[in-house]
């Protein structure tokens, strides 16, 4: 009895929040928590808060201690408690309480038994989500982070245990960030440290569900049913980071994820990269697009050795990531992106060519596999066109004019030509940049042709149209296409046809602006010799005449005024000569090729003229063609099998459009009959032929020939001679013989840089320059001598004259030169 009394007396004797906690565990753990004695200890620890980290700590000492017993029930019972007194209290002294609280989930995570981790984990959720009234300075997240990323990747035996433990280690690592993300005095949770976890931890996690696509562009509420797979949970835990970045965070949370597509080699099977930065694109703040835009620019010039497919990756999620931004998110850096996009055109190309990613050492040389840079290089091009459809026009004319300046051309751009891959890398660059400016120019709108269209990018587009390369023509074709048809006409004119009545097609005609008539003023005669001398080429084919065709017909809807008509029936009249001439070697389809376009033109214009009397003389014509001469018409030339005559010289007489018919009927309904009756006739300027050049001999010819032109040794001064009757008659009659002999001497030039030994050609350059600096030192002479003096001059002891440095003031000056 008196041992019974002793221990009554010392229960008795035990403080009233022991008392408490102890009353609220049962004795069978099984009937689970004591709710009439939980309410008392909750309102013992709002009446009493500064008793709160005493009762917390006395629970920590509890749970450890039946941890360790394996009296699992009373642990479930000890945090249940702990997470009704965080709910209920939210005095300042919590503090101390929570950190009673973080040791047992601490302790609880350390476990290795599944149950007491998601238990701890659980715990450790609701804590996350209440939001304490004081701040805490010195509380550390550390080991959580740690112990979270390293559930997400548990790989315990049973799938059903190994998915909630998984589960568990996702809705902590969502719980940290929840609860460090908006306080500045936590510990920062965007640190490279904490990042490099818990970000491959959420993408080990996403690839379960690689064959699912992302499922909305915003996260939705999830069904209970969708709440239960790893995969949804992560998905929403990663946009519910990535939100939450700020505008200096977003480097480090996407820094891990390039790292974590790079360590597992993900680049390359571009599905699980593409959905990754699809849930970026669309979680992040629009603002911010461009940043995660920049960081994957430079991830691609990182991995500028890297093999074709994962660079091919990079650029797909480049591809994917233009699309989503929105417009104008490409941030201020507009330029560096598609200067860096070309880089890798140029590098892919010398790749291809040369066979090796370093072409200066043997060692380690990778096998490159041309199709797959091939891949690449149309990835890029592509990625190319979605940037520039995401900026403004003056933007997108900005890109236009930067792409045109990296084009290389033989003798103007030498320093962007690749020394490594040499002529033919030259081409391939030429082709991949056209086909870029094919992408840029897609869909572009605008009202003002003249800024949007410089001299300084049509002037050099133009002068592609004239290479020998059928590919790149046809490119620059497709280029002004897209630039001048601002009311998508374009893909009527896809065929060439002899359309009878063209309402059908439903054209978008507009009355030509001011600005367009100044166009066609500054550029007109320009755009009608490229049109010709395109027509001229031999290696011309079906898309060729096709595209010429769509061009003009172009040119008649967009920019036609009276004065732009008159030039366009000149041109196609012109077009009927050029195909009627047996001086050019044409061959006999393009021959008839440039008939049937002519005629096809012509039955658009005069239906867009609606002069009946024009209409009538057209059709006559076509109908003689159709039954004399069907492979003078479009319908029977731009076929597969062409049936076509051994020659043309039956091409004359009803089946010809008639200048002076054309003059005759356009000059009643009152057009320039002048104009019209003059032939058009393509003005030839040294453009031309330096785009034709071939080789280093024809450079130099040419260069030479212009010498010759200007050489002061052909430079003869000549009497003023009387022009009479006779005079320009035997003019006329001798300018025949002067073209021969003007041509025989030009081939003579460039057969002799071609063949001539190398030391002759450098006698004769050396003795034009020794000419040219004999002349310049006269020259220098005469403007650096000083003027006589009036005073005169001095000799030299070495017999040499000197003027004498005389004052001013007692110079003599004539009197005409005194005021």
């Amino acid at each position: 009895m008196a041992m019974l009394w002793v221990c009554g007396c010392c229960g008795a004797l035990r403080p009233r929040y022991k008392r408490l906690v102890d009353n609220i565990f049962p004795e069978d753990p099984e009937d689970g928590l004591v709710k009439a004695n939980m309410e008392k200890l909750t309102f013992y620890a709002l009446s009493a808060p500064e008793k709160l980290d005493r009762i917390g700590a006395y629970l920590s000492e509890r749970l450890s201690r039946d941890v360790a017993r394996h009296r699992y029930g009373y642990v479930c019972i000890a945090m249940e408690a702990l997470d009704q007194l965080l709910m209920a209290c939210h005095c300042q002294s919590i503090n101390l309480f929570v950190e009673s609280f973080l040791k047992m989930v601490r302790k609880l995570l350390e476990s290795d038994k599944p149950n007491l981790q998601i238990l701890g984990t659980n715990s450790f959720v609701k804590f996350a989500n209440i939001e304490e009234d004081t701040p805490s300075y010195h509380r550390s997240y550390d080991f959580f982070v740690s112990r979270f990323s390293e559930m997400c990747h548990s790989s315990y035996e049973d799938p059903d245990i190994r998915t909630k433990i998984r589960m568990a280690g996702i809705k902590g690592l969502q719980g940290v960030v929840r609860k460090t993300v908006n306080d500045e005095l936590q510990a920062n949770i965007w640190d490279p440290q904490h990042m490099d976890k818990i970000v491959p931890s959420l993408l080990f996690n996403l690839q379960c569900g690689e064959g699912t696509e992302s499922r909305s562009p915003s996260p939705l509420q999830a069904s209970e049913k969708e709440k239960e797979s790893p995969v949804e949970l992560t998905e929403r835990c990663f946009r519910e980071l990535l939100g939450r970045a700020a505008y200096g965070n977003i480097k480090n949370a996407v820094t891990p994820v390039l790292m974590h597509l790079d360590n597992h080699s993900l680049w390359e099977g571009k599905v699980f990269a593409v959905r990754c930065f699809k849930i970026i694109m669309y979680s992040i703040q629009s603002q911010h697009s461009h940043l995660v835009i920049q960081q994957l620019l430079g991830h691609l010039d990182a991995n500028s050795k890297n093999s074709a497919t994962v660079r091919a990756g990079i650029v797909e999620v480049l591809l994917e990531a233009a699309a989503i931004a929105a417009s104008g998110s490409v941030g201020p850096t507009v330029l560096e992106v598609f200067n860096t996009l070309l880089r890798q055109l140029r590098l892919s190309v010398d790749y291809e060519l040369t066979g090796s990613y370093d072409p200066t050492s043997n060692i380690g040389i990778k096998i490159i596999k041309t199709h797959e840079e091939r891949q690449l290089q149309e990835a890029v091009i592509r990625t190319i066109g979605s940037f520039a459809n995401t900026l403004p026009t003056y933007q997108r004319s900005e890109v236009m004019l930067f792409i045109m300046g990296k084009i290389p051309v033989p003798g103007v751009h030498p320093a962007l030509v690749s020394t490594a891959s040499g002529p033919e890398g030259t081409r391939m660059i030429q082709v991949m940049l056209l086909k870029s400016l094919v992408q840029v120019t897609a869909g572009f709108q605008t009202t003002n042709m003249l800024t949007a269209l410089p001299s300084s990018f049509l002037e050099p587009l133009l002068s592609f149209s004239l290479t020998e390369d059928p590919e790149v023509r046809l490119l620059v074709l497709t280029i002004l296409l897209s630039l001048i048809d601002r009311h998508d006409n374009r893909p009527k004119f896809s065929t060439i046809s002899i359309i009878s009545d063209i309402s059908v097609l439903k054209l978008k005609v507009d009355k030509c602006s001011r600005q367009d008539n100044l166009f066609m003023k500054k550029h007109g005669q320009q755009l009608y010799r490229h049109i010709y001398l395109g027509c001229k080429e031999q290696s011309s084919g079906r898309q060729h005449y096709e595209t010429l065709y769509t061009l003009l017909a172009l040119l008649s809807m967009e920019l036609a005024n009276e004065e732009v008509v008159v030039d366009l029936i000149r041109l196609a009249l012109a077009l009927q000569d050029l195909a009627l001439s047996t001086d050019e070697s044409l061959p006999i389809y393009n021959r008839c090729a440039v008939h049937a376009l002519a005629a096809a033109y012509l039955n658009l214009i005069c239906q867009l003229t609606t002069v009946p009397a024009f209409c009538q003389h057209i059709h006559e014509v076509i109908e003689v063609r159709q039954k004399e001469s069907p492979y003078l018409l479009p319908e029977d030339v731009f076929i597969d099998n062409p049936k076509l005559p051994s020659s043309l010289e039956k091409a004359e007489g009803d089946v010809l459009f008639l200048q002076s018919k054309i003059t005759e009927v356009l000059g009643g309904s009152g057009y320039n009959t002048e104009r019209l009756a003059t032939p058009y006739v393509p003005q030839y300027t040294d453009e031309d032929r330096l785009s034709k050049r071939k080789s280093i001999g024809e450079t130099i010819s040419l260069q030479v020939e212009v010498e010759s032109r200007n050489s002061p040794e052909k430079e003869e001064r000549t009497p003023a001679e009387e022009i009479t009757f006779e005079t320009l008659k035997n003019a006329i009659v001798d300018s025949v013989g002067m073209e021969e002999q003007e041509r025989e001497r030009r081939r003579q030039v460039v057969e002799k840089f071609q063949k001539a030994p190398f030391e002759e050609i450098a006698a004769h350059c050396g003795a034009r320059a020794t000419l040219l600096q004999s002349k310049l030192n006269q020259i220098f002479e005469i403007t650096i001598r000083p003027p006589p003096s009036p005073s005169g001059t001095i000799s030299s002891g070495y017999g040499q004259s000197q003027s004498r440095s005389v004052p001013v003031y007692e110079m003599k000056f004539p009197d005409l030169c005194v005021y």
